[in-house]
């Protein structure tokens, strides 16, 4: 399984994703451009030495991040969804996409994934923390596929 995260503009954000991949053996995406340099001390603080044991692919766009990702699916997580991960099912192969933290993602690129789903939150707020959001979808996604690490 792997996290895809498509134009990241806060570090601290990445750096919590790349422990949380490092800590449940998901490989993480990176689709640039991000909103801060790649050497921002901040990715390294928050992901500490965690980041040696991560997975990490940083690609020049979106069409580039699509052309490695073969026959799996690409599962968007959006505030536009209606359906929730707790009733879909998840395959161990699947991509889970988050866009970035202050619009989300383009309209053709949301066309261009296979599933839309929205973690259920209360209707007076608008949305969760990016890596938040990361931890509880591929929780229920690696506890659904039985491949969460022993």
């Amino acid at each position: 399984m792997r996290i895809a995260l498509f134009e990241p503009e806060i570090a601290g954000n990445v750096g919590a994703v790349l422990r949380l991949g490092a800590c449940m053996g998901a490989a993480v995406d990176l689709i640039e451009p991000m909103g801060f340099a790649w050497d921002d001390k901040r990715v390294r603080r928050t992901a500490m030495d965690y980041i040696d044991h991560v997975a990490i692919a940083r690609h020049a766009g979106f069409d580039a991040f699509r052309a490695t990702i073969g026959a799996s699916r690409l599962v968007l997580f959006t505030t536009k969804a209606r359906q929730s991960p707790y009733t879909f099912a998840f395959r161990p192969d699947d991509i889970l996409l988050f866009g970035k933290e202050s619009a989300g993602v383009p309209a053709a690129v949301a066309d261009a994934c296979d599933e839309k789903l929205r973690i259920p939150m209360r209707p007076q707020v608008r949305s969760m923390n990016l890596a938040t959001s990361a931890a509880l979808a591929l929780g229920e996604a690696l506890r659904q596929t039985a491949t969460l690490p022993a």
